[in-house]
């Protein structure tokens, strides 16, 4: 290859479609007029989207939510990736790295709804916001508002603040069932004091699904000076959504689970103004203040899984946010509703359809979690994971759009022969 031939292959400009993708781009073109509401129901055509993964036999995956493989097409060209940036060594580090990451930066930027400088690739949500939860300028009796029902990860690293500057981490309680927005709301607020620098909330919580109301407690953070975190690793590609809609000050995802990019991947969108509030975890080199590349310095990383993240686009692009989110809400109602007057199985999700999406957590009764997912496994080779957490006990159920009605109606069946005993 010359070096014109190679400097094209590595821009990420563009993304060029393998026939595999062109298949499914005409398949789309072909329901372009078909709502998504309706398309979600469309068993034919989302087998024609599970046929581009390649799926292990020996159970049903229920457990998206870690981590979900890639489409094969996505998968070919990382592999693809490896090998090139491996075979030109330090010349793509030294010549091409640099632009590449940029292109990857902005087309993240274009899919999540901010500018270029406020977004730069991560290796998960933890790290996101770590960076920020440790990048704070903390003092002595500072307060962090969070709830009980966040990611361990990061009420770790606040517990972390409190042993080392002294902040006081205030923990709310979220309701399965809340009556309304502003209870939610009200539940943050309430624990504000002059003290309260920042609060963390779940876009979606991870352990059973309910999608907080961002953007109105945000509005109310602020109204009282109050930064605001959100931890979006179960959001990003899995809800249709913009940050621009959130008017949150900083945003963490991992893009190794509902975009299905590269284990390992993942961003930190900071608001434009406030990149200058935060401490680097490692130092870089002198900066502008608000340049978003001071806060992510981590040496020399494998290029490869940011080069990833463009396939990963392109495919979630060629599928669509809007349809994507109805197919993922349309497979948790589908199983839910089969289940949610049984007297002896409890669904940990919100009922408002409206406050949850494709991740669920359901218990039955004479079963601990763990129990639980054992048995699915052992008996009906249903790979599912264990949760027990304040207000939520169960196994926690991610379908992704591969999967198939039949296989949860497999799952359905395995509840209610659980249930009977």
């Amino acid at each position: 290859m010359d070096k014109r031939t190679f400097l094209k292959q590595f821009s990420l400009a563009t993304v060029a479609m393998t026939p595999m993708m062109k298949a499914l781009a005409t398949t789309l073109d072909g329901v372009a007029h078909v709502p998504p509401s309706q398309l979600a129901s469309d068993e034919d055509f989302w087998r024609s989207i599970r046929k581009s993964y390649r799926l292990k036999v020996e159970y049903i995956n229920l457990e998206n939510g870690y981590y979900c493989m890639m489409p094969e097409d996505t998968l070919d060209a990382y592999l693809d990736h490896v090998k090139e940036v491996n075979y030109h060594a330090s010349y793509y580090m030294r010549k091409l790295n640099v632009k590449n990451n940029k292109i990857i930066r902005q087309k993240l930027a274009d899919i999540a709804g901010c500018d270029f400088n406020e977004i730069v690739i991560t290796r998960n949500a933890t790290e996101s916001l770590d960076l920020v939860i440790g990048g704070i300028h903390w003092e002595k009796g500072d307060e962090a508002i969070m709830a009980e029902q966040d990611y361990g990860a990061m009420l770790n690293h606040f517990r972390l603040m409190e042993e080392r500057f002294g902040i006081v981490n205030k923990r709310v309680s979220v309701p399965n069932n809340p009556a309304n927005d502003e209870e939610l709301v009200k539940l943050y607020e309430d624990q504000i004091t002059k003290k309260t620098k920042l609060i963390m909330i779940s876009h979606v919580i991870n352990i059973n699904g309910h999608v907080l109301p961002v953007k109105k407690i945000c509005d109310m953070a602020h109204k009282h000076g109050v930064e605001v975190c959100v931890d979006g690793a179960h959001a990003f590609a899995h809800l249709d959504f913009k940050l621009s809609d959130l008017n949150c000050d900083y945003y963490g995802t991992s893009l190794h689970k509902w975009l299905s990019a590269p284990l390992g991947a993942g961003f930190l969108y900071v608001k434009k103004d406030k990149i200058k509030n935060l401490w680097p975890l490692f130092a870089e080199r002198e900066l502008e203040e608000d340049d978003i590349e001071r806060i992510n310095h981590t040496g020399t990383k494998p290029v490869h899984v940011d080069l990833g993240i463009a396939n990963a686009i392109e495919y979630h692009n060629i599928i669509g946010s809007e349809r994507k989110e109805a197919r993922l809400k349309f497979l948790k109602e589908y199983w839910t509703t089969k289940v949610k007057d049984h007297p002896k199985i409890t669904v940990n999700t919100p009922w408002d359809m409206e406050r949850s999406c494709a991740i669920a957590n359901v218990l039955v009764d004479g079963y601990n979690c763990v129990e639980m997912e054992r048995h699915l496994m052992n008996k009906y080779n249903i790979w599912c994971v264990p949760v027990n957490r304040p207000n939520v006990n169960g196994v926690r159920i991610t379908p992704n759009v591969y999967t198939t009605t039949e296989e949860l109606d497999v799952f359905v069946n395995a509840l209610k022969e659980m249930a009977q005993g």
